[in-house]
């Protein structure tokens, strides 16, 4: 903020509460019931707003945390490395025009058992495509494959989640020896 504002700021704020304090001398010096005595009255109230802006300026001095750190994502994990090979069939859209082949490249979701999703990771390879509706063998690789890994044995089932729709359904063939 300028220092020219912030100069205009304060000398609104001062000038308000000197009109405040006016009004509270003129109202108790004042007849009960005059005009004078209301007039004092809502000069009064001139305090409100510069109270609030006392208060807005302190808590905009007050100390803030630093924001907390971001959970690790898998571009901190670097190279794909799967940890479960996994039939998917992806579901067909309600729109016919929407009823095109999954690319080639990396996709995110959330594998969903129950009502428990785990972070993953799924690679379309170059030169591929995948047709909704027919099954496909794809590698998957979990975020936290040690918490994951024991819930998806063979033959588990699952819900495919990406953002907030399910789009395909699957099932684990098998697990991938972890690379030492």
């Amino acid at each position: 903020m300028s220092t020219k504002i912030g100069f205009r700021r304060r000398l609104i704020v001062a000038i308000l509460l000197c009109v405040a304090v006016g009004g509270a001398v003129v109202r108790h010096y004042a007849a009960p019931g005059s005009t004078t005595r209301d007039i004092a009255t809502l000069l009064m109230v001139l305090w409100v707003p510069i109270i609030g802006n006392v208060i807005a300026w302190l808590i905009g001095k007050w100390p803030r945390r630093a924001p907390a750190a971001a959970p690790p994502g898998f571009d901190a994990l670097g190279a794909f490395t799967p940890g479960a090979l996994a039939e998917i069939t992806f579901r067909k859209p309600a729109l016919p025009s929407q009823d095109t082949p999954i690319a080639p490249g990396e996709y995110r979701c959330a594998l969903v058992l129950d009502k428990e999703g785990f972070s993953a990771r799924w690679m379309v390879p170059a030169g591929d495509a995948l047709e909704r509706g027919k099954p496909a063998a794809l590698e998957v690789e979990f975020l936290s494959p040690a918490v994951a890994l024991p819930r998806f044995q063979p033959g588990t089932t699952f819900r495919v989640l990406i953002g907030d729709s399910f789009v395909a359904d699957g099932q684990i063939l098998q697990l991938r020896p972890a690379l030492s």
